[in-house]
């Protein structure tokens, strides 16, 4: 026989899913932000210090709020965390407990790519001690599961706007090389720097390397002992480093320094990761 029994209601004493903009708090949050551009142009700089000198007012001028630091990318693509120094130690930082909040701009801001959003939404929020992340722009907030399905919508437009800009620059790189304008960054070519006007000037310092280079080659030394020599002079790569036979082999195989430029060489093959590969003739190339 069935018998009905009393059942006694234990109200909850912590709401994982409060809201820390509206909710009375029971105790002072630890608040950190977290800022990026994605290029190094002046109107982008301007407003990555102004994302800066916000959120430190924003937060210190809190009076439930601790100040907790401010994580900023400077001139890093959103579509990967893998060079985002500032956002790695800001994960780094939460997963040991540092903070309770972090303030962004929007979702863009925090991630261009849908996978790495939700998956760090999700670590911070089963850590220990869980961490919020409240999308300023959107007025969402990471604890209310209610809007994780707007937060993947709005990261997955925001993944297909940045890959829509992967796109135009690389119509437009095309288009440079279809006129025969040179793209290449002479900070890692030997013997060349930029003159004002965007031409190649020939470094007289440098030149000297690459002229022996090819004058020992000529004579018949092999790259490993061309290296072997240069070293022994202690003359460096561009990079600062000791030479090895690849190195000169890069040289003498360069088809810059005989005037001519080859482009296209590599190719991009995942916008998300920004891996690129040798270009086997899976893309046009253009020669100068």
């Amino acid at each position: 026989m069935y018998h009905e029994s009393k059942v006694k209601i234990i109200p909850a004493s912590k709401n994982f899913m409060t809201n820390p903009k509206n909710a009375v708090q029971e105790k002072i949050l630890r608040v950190a932000a977290y800022c990026r551009v994605s290029t190094g142009d002046e109107e982008q700089l301007t407003s990555y210090t102004k994302q800066k000198d916000y959120y430190t007012n924003f937060i210190k001028n809190n009076s439930q709020w601790e100040f907790a630091g401010i994580y900023a990318d400077e001139g890093i693509s959103g579509t990967s965390t893998k060079k985002r120094t500032e956002f790695n130690r800001m994960i780094n930082d939460a997963r040991n407990g540092k903070f309770d909040l972090i303030l962004t701009k929007s979702i863009s801001r925090f991630s261009r790519n849908t996978e790495d959003t939700l998956k760090y939404i999700k670590e911070l929020r089963l850590l220990p001690n869980p961490v919020n992340i409240h999308f300023e722009k959107e007025n969402l907030d990471s604890f209310d599961q209610s809007s994780e399905f707007i937060i993947t919508l709005l990261s997955a437009q925001a993944q297909s706007e940045s890959r829509s800009i992967s796109s135009n620059v690389r119509w437009s790189l095309q288009k440079n090389f279809q006129n025969g304008k040179p793209t290449i960054n002479l900070n890692r070519m030997l013997g060349y720097d930029m003159g004002e006007n965007g031409e190649w000037v020939i470094n007289e310092e440098q030149a000297e390397i690459v002229r022996e280079i090819y004058n020992m080659y000529l004579c018949g030394i092999s790259a490993s002992r061309i290296a072997n020599l240069l070293n022994d002079k202690n003359m460096l790569t561009v990079n600062g480093k000791k030479w090895s036979s690849q190195t000169v082999l890069k040289i003498l195989r360069n088809e810059k320094f005989a005037g001519d430029l080859e482009m296209q060489k590599n190719i991009t093959v995942d916008m998300l990761s920004h891996i690129s590969k040798r270009n086997d003739d899976e893309a046009q190339k253009y020669y100068i």
